[in-house]
């Protein structure tokens, strides 16, 4: 059941990022009850992902806008829809990512910024960072670490 709400609530993301911000238009395109929406969008109004701001008085309505750290998410849903989407037959994709502009389907990478290069690449490893437990340093204690955003 966890897993369905996560879902869910990634879906109300994915709609916030198309321009969506009224209850009633995420009840309509997700098909999911009003208690059940109400209870995920308090969630992510309440993790900061969402900014519940009143649209009209008599009767208080209210809109869902994206905040910043919930912009910051548009890059980790994109490339989630990506992953799904490359084990699919092109054919049985039920969205896609395109060019607003074009019309042409986008082919989400992600890639190191100082180099440019993908991340899915075998040479990119996790290791311990500046506030890792000693557990964590000694489960990565074998990986070389220079941190890029360093001073010294």
């Amino acid at each position: 059941m966890a897993g369905q709400q996560e879902a869910g609530t990634l879906l109300i993301l994915h709609d916030a990022f198309d321009g969506y911000t009224r209850f009633d238009q995420f009840q309509a395109n997700l098909g999911v009850s009003s208690s059940i929406l109400t209870s995920r969008l308090k969630t992510l109004t309440g993790q900061g992902l969402l900014e519940r701001r009143r649209y009209q008085t008599r009767p208080d309505r209210y809109e869902y806008v994206l905040t910043d750290l919930g912009r910051s998410l548009r890059p980790v849903v994109v490339a989630l829809a990506a992953w799904g989407n490359s084990r699919l037959d092109p054919s049985e994709r039920s969205m896609i990512l395109v060019d607003r502009n074009t019309g042409v389907e986008a082919d989400p990478v992600i890639v190191d910024r100082s180099t440019g290069r993908p991340l899915d690449d075998a040479d990119f490893v996790f290791a311990a960072g500046p506030a890792a437990s000693e557990a964590m340093r000694k489960r990565y204690e074998h990986i070389p670490t220079e941190s890029a955003h360093s001073d010294g």
